[in-house]
């Protein structure tokens, strides 16, 4: 169509029709999301709500789940194969790792399956379509809640007092899980829209998960089977999270007796640097985030057609 004049300054205008679409979020991406908070807590809210619709325990069912996994484990790992017997306050690092695992696996999971449940939503409204992983996450992240109160209080109960340290590798652990199931979510949600496949390549990764963290065997037997080489296990940002993580719950209910026992028998029950660790894994999982972002952006304009 020709161009049209502007009488007003002399220059030439195009026609409105000539302009080309642009995806909603194709600006600002994540950025844009959190511009807008209102909608997002709607969403959030609104698959809280769709989650528990028609149940009578409601929220109840976020503590029931890790719980009966958590019985599950510690009965058949250290009951039945008495494998941590002489491991002090097994309970309590298992469940700080399963904390997190769980966070991490609800949210690569819900979050693969968020666009193609919020098709209609998708399609009709122009909103940032990284919303709706992310709505997923923070969903994830709020259920995190009545588990690390159910934690604290086993905690409390052995003795357990808060430091600094601790805490930093509390929220250091949180932001790592986030980034890196949030980085996932972005990838797979959009690789889900055109092969349906990648839902059950989710499953299958995330049951690989419990095995690489030291969630069912200590960190102590990682570094007693590979010595020098248990370092690169840290590779992994979920192993180092989960560590930060039973830094901040299990070790100090640890007694200085039962450390002292521990470093008698040559156990390394932490790794040295573990904030560096921290840090670097963040980082990378940042970058990564950065990656998924850049990925789902060259995807999102296809996704309303194929959907």
């Amino acid at each position: 169509m020709a161009p049209v004049s502007d009488t007003s300054t002399g220059a030439l205008s195009r026609d409105p029709e000539d302009i080309p679409l642009k995806p909603p979020s194709a600006d600002n991406g994540l950025f844009a999301v959190f511009q807008r908070r209102y909608l997002l807590r709607l969403l959030v809210q609104r698959e809280i709500s769709a989650r528990y619709q028609g149940s009578f325990l409601g929220l109840l069912w976020s503590y029931i789940n890790p719980l009966t996994q958590f019985f599950i484990y510690w009965f058949v790992i250290g009951f039945l194969f008495g494998l941590h017997q002489d491991f002090p306050n097994f309970a309590i690092s298992l469940f700080s790792a399963l904390i997190l695992v769980h966070f991490f696996n609800e949210t690569f999971n819900a979050g693969t399956r968020s666009i193609m449940r919020n098709k209609a939503l998708v399609v009709k409204m122009a909103m940032p379509r990284e919303m709706f992983p992310v709505a997923t996450m923070l969903v994830s992240l709020y259920h995190v809640g009545p588990q690390v109160v159910v934690l604290l209080v086993a905690c409390l109960f052995s003795g357990w007092t808060p430091d600094p340290i601790g805490m930093a590798c509390l929220v250091l652990a949180l932001l790592i899980i986030a980034a890196i199931g949030l980085s996932g979510a972005l990838l797979f949600s959009a690789a889900n829209v055109f092969f349906r496949d990648f839902g059950n390549i989710v499953n299958v990764l995330t049951n690989f998960v419990r095995f690489g963290v030291p969630m069912m065997y200590p960190y102590a037997l990682v570094h007693e089977k590979f010595g020098k080489y248990a370092d690169y296990y840290l590779l992994n940002p979920l192993a180092d999270a989960v560590i930060l993580f039973q830094r901040a719950f299990w070790l100090p209910t640890v007694s200085e007796a039962e450390k002292a026992e521990l470093e008698a028998r040559g156990d390394v029950i932490m790794p040295d640097n573990l904030l560096t660790h921290g840090f670097l894994a963040l980082l990378a999982c940042l970058v990564l985030l950065g990656i998924s972002q850049w990925v789902f952006s060259r995807l999102e304009n296809k996704i309303p057609e194929r959907l």
